[in-house]
């Protein structure tokens, strides 16, 4: 047995919302902080990108049975990620969509007694690969939701 189909479905699906939400809107409004103190719309797209390299070297080293340990990710700490936020938004989504490619598939592959295998989250514990593959769609998921806001409020102001 390999991921559930729901997750692999996920896996498919949900990133085909990120294109949906921010199309027909130039850089510039991507990057007004529509918030005040919290992050752009590019800002989230560029969180979004550059965590999949990451969850998937995470993947990796599960996979090798040692039962790691990973830190909290912070993007702000993450230089790929400050290097993203400069980037236009189709290079962005296309990096994204590259990504996730190569991260589904590795994914999709996985044996059962593979997905099994799990890491430690330091404030929820230990999680197989499916588990952390889960934890992974709903923390972008919650991204999606923020940048549909943040979309929505830009396009709310712009239409007078």
């Amino acid at each position: 047995m390999s991921l559930s189909t729901a997750l692999q479905q996920r896996l498919l699906l949900q990133q085909e919302t990120l294109p949906e939400l921010v199309k027909g809107l130039p850089d510039d409004l991507l990057r007004e902080q529509v918030i005040p103190g919290k992050w752009s719309a590019i800002e989230q797209v560029a969180h979004l990108t550059a965590y999949q390299p990451v969850f998937l070297q995470r993947v990796k080293l599960m996979e090798q049975g040692n039962s790691p340990v990973f830190q909290r990710y912070v993007a702000d700490d993450d230089p790929v990620f400050r290097e993203y936020c400069n980037s236009p938004a189709p290079e962005l989504l296309s990096n994204y969509h590259t990504t996730r490619f190569i991260l589904n598939n590795h994914l999709t592959a996985l044996p059962e007694s593979t997905l099994r295998k799990q890491g430690v989250h330091p404030l929820f514990g230990q999680f197989s690969i499916s588990q952390w593959t889960e934890f992974f769609l709903l923390h972008e998921a919650h991204h999606l939701f923020v940048l549909f806001t943040l979309t929505a409020v830009i396009r709310n102001r712009n239409q007078s």
